[in-house]
């Protein structure tokens, strides 16, 4: 995306809107403490819940 100087553009995907949401945090937990570390944990609840989905696969796939 093109826009003139002094017009930044930040750009997510069609159908992103969680993930407009979550830069639109991540810019103003900046300068807000509590955002910033609700944002923390809510990335380290999903990396948890990533880490937890591949155990199960691996575990799935071992049967196989």
């Amino acid at each position: 995306v093109q826009m003139p100087a002094g017009m930044p553009v930040a750009t997510v995907a069609i159908d992103g809107a969680q993930n407009a949401a979550l830069l639109a945090a991540q810019m103003l937990a900046l300068s807000d403490e509590a955002l910033s570390a609700k944002l923390a944990e809510m990335r380290r609840n999903m990396t948890e819940a990533v880490a937890k989905k591949d155990v199960n696969l691996q575990s799935m796939l071992d049967e196989i």
